[in-house]
């Protein structure tokens, strides 16, 4: 059973003008014309939203994107600043806010340019198992190295969402969350945390999955 369906990508910024304009070279998207905050696609499951925060970042990312490019010296051009380009076979990058992603060099990238995402995890394979539940997907292991994934849930523009293997716990809100469309209550019996219910102007529950991660859930119809 399906819990939940994929709607879109959260990114927070402190100047989410210019971290728009950066996500939306680098993933291939458009600025809305009458929402500089907010990227669009070719579907509403490519939606964007970057969200304005007071707060700054202070501890690496627990979720991050990971994009196809043509070369990192664009993404460098755009704002980003690499922070590893030698250790792995794809670059670490931040984008002008500071906030992680990995670049995998392709020789004819996509137009469409968001690859996977990636979510850090003490224990990776049940918080992996937990969302794959929720999406009615399988998960996936790789003994070898210790991390698991799951194929993106329908409508979502990438390929897979990865469970990375990390020491530390979570600390911070994540600044980069997704949307997703479905019941509170059944994601709730499935082990969710209700973090702040909807009201007022907004139109969704605020959840956390079993490990911390925030997500947003919007009622079906």
């Amino acid at each position: 059973m399906v819990l939940a369906t994929w709607k879109d990508l959260c990114i927070d910024a402190v100047d989410p003008v210019r971290a728009a304009a950066f996500w939306a070279g680098a993933l291939g998207l458009q600025l809305d014309p009458n929402d500089t905050e907010t990227l669009r696609g070719p579907t509403p499951g490519h939606t964007v939203w970057v969200c304005r925060v007071p707060e700054t970042k202070t501890v690496k990312n627990r979720v991050h994107l990971d994009v196809h490019c043509a070369a990192v010296a664009d993404l460098v051009g755009a704002g980003a600043t690499v922070l590893d380009a030698t250790s792995f076979r794809w670059t670490v990058l931040t984008d002008p806010d500071g906030q992680e992603f990995c670049a995998f060099l392709r020789e004819h990238p996509p137009a469409l340019r968001l690859y996977e995402l990636c979510v850090d995890a003490t224990v990776p394979a049940p918080i992996a198992g937990w969302w794959a539940t929720v999406f009615g997907v399988e998960r996936q292991t790789d003994p070898e190295h210790g991390y698991c994934w799951i194929p993106a849930p329908p409508d979502a523009p990438f390929d897979n969402i990865s469970f990375v293997p990390v020491p530390e716990p979570k600390t911070v809100k994540n600044r980069v969350h997704w949307d997703v469309t479905g019941e509170t209550s059944a994601l709730l019996d499935a082990g969710a945390t209700l973090l702040r219910p909807r009201g007022d102007d907004r139109r969704w529950d605020v959840l956390a999955d079993p490990d911390g991660n925030e997500f947003c859930v919007f009622a079906s119809g």
